[in-house]
């Protein structure tokens, strides 16, 4: 079989268009997951287990499922209770919930890592528990968990292509949708190979940098 590079270059317009579609989902479904997982980890820190028991019910109920049922179930039930959201909102969310069952367990590690004497120096200075938090705690935890939760950015770029089960076109959906039409299928997905192995290859570039410069 012959190379078509004029496949190629038919394909790229859509390509660009996908890989848009992708790295909005990745940014966004990070950016969400992060955020997520420490607002679980510091409710399952809370002294009330009416707080901790729920939080643990629904944490382990997410982490536990397949993210290819959640994202039928948010974007093929929830509208029959008259939650509609578009595919891509959809896909976010359930990206970004998904995963922050897993960075919670992260920042949980982080966070029991740093010394007791960290926390008995907050208490002996009389910090306010919120200054312990914010001055003290998180940020030697935060620095000590750049590299896992840098996995799972590349995990959930993996699993974007989930998405196109629910019409949304990132990369790989674009390839799938301009194969069946123009009956190419070896250059387009052979362009979508490369451009995750790329995108995961300068992740960890970009995610190996940060955390030199957070440990300076």
């Amino acid at each position: 079989m012959k190379w078509d590079w004029n496949a190629v270059s038919d394909f790229m317009p859509e390509f660009w268009r996908g890989l848009l579609v992708t790295l909005q989902i990745l940014a966004l479904g990070s950016l969400l997951s992060f955020t997520l997982g420490l607002v679980w980890t510091l409710l399952m820190r809370t002294p009330s287990r009416l707080v901790r028991w729920p939080v643990g019910v629904v944490t382990e109920f997410v982490r536990n499922t397949p993210l290819l049922v959640q994202l039928f179930f948010l974007f093929y039930v929830l509208p029959e209770w008259g939650l509609t959201f578009s595919a891509l909102a959809t896909g976010v969310f359930a990206i970004g919930l998904h995963y922050s069952t897993y960075t919670m367990q992260v920042y949980r590690a982080g966070i029991e890592a740093v010394p007791v004497g960290q926390w008995e120096a907050a208490t002996a200075l009389n910090l306010p528990r919120r200054r312990t938090w914010t001055a003290v705690i998180l940020p030697q935890a935060i620095r000590r968990v750049i590299p896992a939760l840098g996995n799972y950015v590349i995990s959930m770029l993996k699993d974007t292509p989930m998405l196109m089960v629910i019409t949304v076109l990132e990369m790989l959906g674009r390839a799938r949708l301009f194969s069946q039409q123009h009956f190419q299928f070896t250059e387009p997905l052979t362009v979508i190979g490369v451009a995750f192995i790329l995108i995961s290859y300068l992740a960890s570039l970009l995610l190996r940098a940060l955390e030199r410069r957070l440990v300076r």
